[in-house]
C-alpha cells in the first residue's frame, strides 16, 4: 500500500511519461493485462488511457487493470490513469519512506 508522500511523488513522475496503453470499446482483455504486465515490468509505472467508446469508467479501468497485475493504482485525472508496480528485483523507482 502506497502511502500519501509515496503517491504523490509518483504522481509526479507519471506526468512526463507517454500514454502507452489504451483501452477502447473491448474493455480490460487478457491482451491488455499482458501488455501492461510487459510494461510494468520494464518501467514500473506507467499511464494508461480510456477511450470514449470503452464500457468502463477510467476508474474502473484503473482499479480492475491494478488487481489483475498486482500493482497499485496511483492516480485517475479524467480519461487518463496511472499504475505503479516494483521490479521484484532491483526497484529502479526508488520511493521516499
Amino acid at each position: 500500500m502506497l502511502t500519501g508522500k509515496q503517491r504523490a511523488y509518483l504522481r509526479g513522475l507519471a506526468n512526463s511519461e507517454d500514454t502507452i496503453l489504451y483501452i477502447g470499446k473491448g474493455g480490460i482483455t487478457e491482451n491488455i493485462v499482458t501488455q501492461a504486465s510487459d510494461a510494468l515490468l520494464a518501467r514500473e509505472l506507467i499511464k494508461g488511457r480510456v477511450l470514449e467508446n470503452a464500457p468502463l469508467t477510467p476508474r474502473e479501468a484503473c482499479d480492475e487493470l491494478a488487481e489483475r497485475t498486482g500493482a497499485e493504482p496511483v492516480q485517475v485525472i479524467g480519461s487518463r490513469f496511472s499504475i505503479y508496480k516494483p521490479k521484484p528485483k532491483d526497484p529502479v523507482i526508488k520511493l521516499p519512506k
